[in-house]
C-alpha cells in the first residue's frame, strides 16, 4: 500500500508540473559552427505531450541573445498559454543577422536555426511537426532574420513576421557589423543586394508564405519598411502592414508581439481548418 501511495503521489507531482508556465534552456549543438547554443524555449501552462503544438520561433536583436525576449516581455509566457503556441527564442549571436556568412565560419546562424533548432525542438517537444503550423518572427535584426530564414526555407516555415526590421542591409552598411559578416558593399555589392530581404521578396509568390510587417512611424528603420510594403503591393503579395506611432525600443515590440501573435493563431487556424 505504501508502494502504491508513493506511485500516486509520484503521478500527481508529474501532472501538476504541467499546470505551470514552463520555460527551459536548452543547448543546441551547431555540426557548421562546432559549439553548443543556448536556446529558451516557452510552453503553454497547460502544456501536455498528449497534444501537439504550433510552433512560434521569436529572434533578438542586435547584441542581444537568446533571454532578451523572455527577460525584457515576461508576458511572452502568458502569450504562449493564451495562443497555445510554443515559443523558442534561439541565440543568434551578437551580430549574426541570421544568415550563412560567406566569410566567417563561425557566424552560420541560417543553418543552425532552420536545421539543427528545428530538428531539435520537433524531437524533444510535442510539435505539429509541419510548416502549415511554424512560424518565424523577430524584432530589427531579428526581424530581418526571420523574413530571410522564411523565404529561404519555404518548406519549413509557412508564416513569417518582423518587427522594426532592418529589412534593407545596405541603408546600414557602416553599422551593426554587417560588413564582418558578408564583406564591405564596395568588394561585394551583390551580397548586399542579394541579402536584403526588400529584394528576396521578389521570388516570392503569392500566398507561399503568410507575412505580417509592424514598424513605428518614429523608428530609424521606418523607411525601408514602408518600402517593403510598397514592394510587396507592386508584386500583389498579401500581406499585413502595420504602422503607428512608436519608435525602435521595447515599449513598442512588446506591443508589436501581441498584434504578431494574433496573426499567427489565425494563420494556424486556418491551415488546420484546410
Amino acid at each position: 500500500m505504501r508502494h502504491l501511495n508513493l506511485i500516486l503521489t509520484l503521478l500527481l507531482i508529474s501532472q501538476l508540473s504541467f499546470s505551470k508556465s514552463q520555460v527551459d534552456t536548452v543547448s543546441v549543438f551547431s555540426p557548421k559552427m562546432k559549439k553548443e547554443i543556448k536556446n529558451v524555449v516557452i510552453v503553454p501552462e497547460n502544456y501536455t505531450v498528449k497534444k501537439k503544438y504550433p510552433v512560434v520561433y521569436l529572434l533578438h536583436g542586435y547584441s542581444d541573445n537568446y533571454a532578451k525576449w523572455v527577460k525584457t516581455v515576461p508576458s511572452i509566457k502568458t502569450l504562449a498559454t493564451e495562443h497555445q503556441f510554443i515559443l523558442v527564442c534561439p541565440d543568434g549571436g551578437y551580430s549574426s543577422w541570421y544568415f550563412d556568412s560567406p566569410i566567417d565560419s563561425a557566424y552560420q546562424y541560417e543553418t543552425y536555426i532552420a536545421k539543427d533548432l528545428v530538428n531539435f525542438v520537433d524531437s524533444h517537444y510535442s510539435t505539429i511537426p509541419d510548416k502549415s503550423a511554424r512560424a518565424i518572427t523577430g524584432l530589427s535584426m531579428g526581424g530581418h532574420g526571420a523574413l530571410y530564414i522564411a523565404i529561404r526555407n519555404k518548406n519549413l516555415f509557412a508564416h513569417a513576421g518582423s518587427m522594426s526590421g532592418g529589412v534593407d542591409l545596405r541603408t546600414s552598411t557602416k553599422k551593426f557589423d554587417i560588413a564582418k559578416r558578408i564583406g564591405s558593399i564596395d568588394a561585394r555589392p551583390d551580397e548586399w543586394d542579394n541579402r536584403s530581404v526588400v529584394n528576396m521578396v521578389n521570388s516570392l509568390k503569392n500566398k507561399e508564405l503568410d507575412i505580417i510587417v509592424d514598424c513605428g512611424v518614429s523608428d530609424f528603420f521606418y523607411q525601408i519598411n514602408a518600402a517593403l510594403h510598397r514592394r510587396l503591393i507592386a508584386l500583389e503579395i498579401d500581406h499585413d502592414y502595420i504602422e503607428r506611432p512608436g519608435q525602435h525600443n521595447w515599449e513598442y515590440w512588446t506591443n508589436s508581439i501581441q498584434y504578431q501573435f494574433l496573426f499567427f493563431d489565425k494563420c494556424f487556424d486556418k491551415a488546420v481548418k484546410q
